[in-house]
């Protein structure tokens, strides 16, 4: 969802990528690379981000540590298909809801009361409207870029494209039965709004799927209490010509 514009002056969501909680300053310092990845990439292993980073076994903990203590992250146990033989279960680290928070500007109190007056005056397709007019920016930039590549590297451009504007988003084959590939967006700006407002999101799976030219079905949505907005994007020979409509069972 393209981030709600902000009061003249103020830091807008997409601006200010990966700003920071307790100790996380502008993106910079070890620890916050190490949140960043979490948020990006997460769940995942210490191992996997000691790699990533460069770090010994003892320095990832100890940064792992001083984030689980700040309430920035949390460890779980990982599924059992990626389990190390016997023994203990590996462990996998996730961002907290808090540790989201560190990297969401938003005002999301006003964008929330803004929009609960917009339906409470003009009605809820007021709403829907008003997420149309946001989405249609980011359609418009990004429409070019992705028409001027073929059709089977669209959602690789539009993940990269994503990202760019702090979305951490990433594409991939999707594991489902029928093929198909996979969005996931790591960080939503508009979190918070979006869980009173899925026209929020419905609009930006509207969005998505006409710039890819094939229908596509929310999965599930950081809005919704899920890790990753995850979008499934049907294969473009499967799709009956002409429909680029999303899914009627997306969730926003």
């Amino acid at each position: 969802m393209e981030p709600i514009q902000q009061p003249q002056g103020s830091a807008a969501p997409g601006a200010a990528r990966g700003a920071a909680g307790p100790d996380l300053g502008a993106e910079t310092g070890t620890r916050a690379r190490v949140a960043r990845l979490i948020l990006e990439h997460g769940p995942i292993t210490a191992t996997a981000l000691g790699q990533r980073v460069g770090l010994t076994s003892a320095a990832i903990r100890r940064h792992l540590d001083n984030l689980t203590a700040e309430g920035m992250i949390d460890a779980r146990d990982a599924r059992s298909h990626i389990r190390r033989g016997r023994g203990r279960p590996a462990k996998v680290f996730v961002v907290t809801e808090a540790g989201r928070d560190a990297f969401v500007h938003g005002y999301d109190d006003l964008a929330s009361s803004a929009l609960r007056f917009l339906a409470e005056t003009a009605g809820p397709e007021a709403v829907s409207a008003f997420a149309r007019r946001q989405v249609a920016d980011l359609e418009r930039r990004y429409r070019p870029l992705l028409d001027s590549v073929p059709q089977h590297q669209r959602v690789r451009l539009l993940a990269e494209a994503l990202s760019s504007d702090g979305y951490a988003a990433s594409a991939g084959s999707a594991p489902a039965p029928g093929g198909g590939e996979q969005l996931c967006q790591h960080h939503c700006p508009v979190a918070h709004v979006a869980a009173e407002f899925p026209e929020l999101c419905e609009a930006e799976v509207e969005a998505f799927s006409r710039l890819l030219g094939t229908p596509v079905r929310r999965l599930a949505t950081i809005a919704h209490g899920d890790g990753v907005c995850t979008t499934h994007v049907t294969p473009r020979g499967i799709a009956p010509p002409g429909d680029t409509r999303s899914s009627p069972d997306q969730r926003g």
